[in-house]
């Protein structure tokens, strides 16, 4: 909480406090969101992620989302089942950490040019920790995209975010990454709420140059 004084005491705790390897041990090959979601994040990132460059793809799973024509130097995946990043075939590198034991990335200062996180915000229980080391490892004036619906594994999710809804969880991954030393911070409305799909919103944040 040191780096979020602000929030109430607690505001980071889940109600299964069981370790998260735990949890993520069984794979889950499935999607999150649905198609229109899905279909918006490809599209974000096919404007936002640079062509021929080194993408870390942060709390990933089977599939990246990332758009089919893209070409990039190398994707690189974290996430929390093995199973699931070896069954993604756009990851070039992987490897399983859980980043509310271990925030610090094994990846060198400035050697990335672009970020996402998606759907899987909710669940870091230090993020602004987790964000300062995405900051430290992509170079300067690359994006982070941090993408998220109203969807979750509700046990796992921390309990600010549970709390929250909307326009205030995007204010919300707009101050971590403002704590975290983002130059510049974007909340995007992708797909609008009260329609027959999925929510999603955007917050994108650039190191400065």
């Amino acid at each position: 909480m040191i780096d979020l004084p602000e929030l109430p005491p607690g505001a980071f705790a889940k109600p299964d406090p069981t370790p998260d390897r735990l949890f993520y041990g069984q794979p889950r090959l499935v999607t999150h969101i649905d198609c229109g979601a899905v279909a918006a994040v490809t599209d974000l990132y096919r404007t936002l992620l640079p062509a021929g460059g080194t993408i870390l793809d942060l709390m990933s799973s089977w599939v990246s989302h990332l758009p089919e024509e893209g070409a990039y130097a190398a994707v690189i995946g974290q996430g929390m089942n093995a199973t699931e990043l070896s069954a993604n075939p756009r990851l070039t590198r992987r490897f399983v950490q859980d980043l509310n034991a271990d925030p610090a990335l094994p990846l060198d200062t400035a050697s990335i040019d672009a970020a996402t996180i998606c759907v899987s915000v909710q669940y870091l229980e230090a993020p602004v920790a987790v964000l300062r080391e995405v900051a430290r490892v992509l170079r300067p004036g690359a994006p982070v995209a941090i993408t998220f619906s109203n969807r979750c594994f509700p046990t796992k999710a921390v309990a600010i975010w549970r709390a929250l809804s909307g326009a205030d969880q995007a204010r919300l991954v707009a101050l971590y990454l403002e704590r975290a030393g983002f130059a510049d911070i974007a909340v995007r409305d992708l797909v609008p709420g009260g329609g027959v799909g999925d929510p999603l919103t955007a917050v994108v944040g650039w190191t400065a140059r």
